[in-house]
C-alpha cells in the first residue's frame, strides 16, 4: 500500500515534470480542489482545466520541498518555496511580462485508497502581487 507521503511527492514530482497526466494519476475521480483565493474546483477535469490554464500563465518549480503525513495515512501537508514566471496575464491580475518570482506555500491534503480526495493550496498573494508589479 503507498503510503499518503508517497503519494504526494509523487504529486509534486509531477507537477515538477510538467506532467499533468501524472498529477491526475494521483487524484481521486471526485476531487476537490481548494485553490487560494479562487472556488473550489470538483473533479480531476476541473482539475485538469485548472492545471491548462496555470501552464498558460506561468511556469513555476516548487523547490525546498517538506511532507507531513498525519497517523493513519489519510491526511498530508507540505510546505514548499515556489519558482516562478508569469508568462501571460491573468484575468485580474497585473500584466505579465516575463516577471519572476519566489514566494512560500503550503497545501493540504486528503486521502483515501492511495488517492487524493482534497488539495488546500495557501500563499501569500499581497507578495506575489508585489513582487510582479
Amino acid at each position: 500500500m503507498t503510503t499518503a507521503s508517497e503519494t504526494v511527492r509523487r504529486y509534486f514530482d509531477a507537477f515538477n515534470a510538467d506532467d499533468v497526466q501524472g498529477m491526475l494519476d494521483c487524484l481521486d475521480t471526485d476531487v476537490e480542489h481548494h485553490v487560494n483565493e479562487g472556488r473550489v474546483r470538483v473533479g480531476k477535469t476541473a482539475f485538469g482545466e485548472f492545471c491548462a490554464h496555470m501552464g498558460h500563465c506561468y511556469r513555476e518549480t516548487l523547490t525546498d520541498l517538506v511532507v507531513f503525513e498525519a497517523e493513519g495515512g489519510a491526511r498530508a501537508a507540505a510546505e514548499y518555496m515556489v519558482n516562478g514566471t508569469y508568462l501571460a496575464t491573468d484575468e485580474g491580475l497585473p500584466e505579465a511580462s516575463g516577471q519572476t518570482y519566489r514566494l512560500p506555500a503550503g497545501s493540504f491534503f486528503s486521502l483515501r485508497d492511495g488517492k487524493i480526495t482534497r488539495i488546500v493550496t495557501y500563499y501569500n498573494l499581497a507578495d506575489w502581487i508585489r513582487q510582479v508589479s
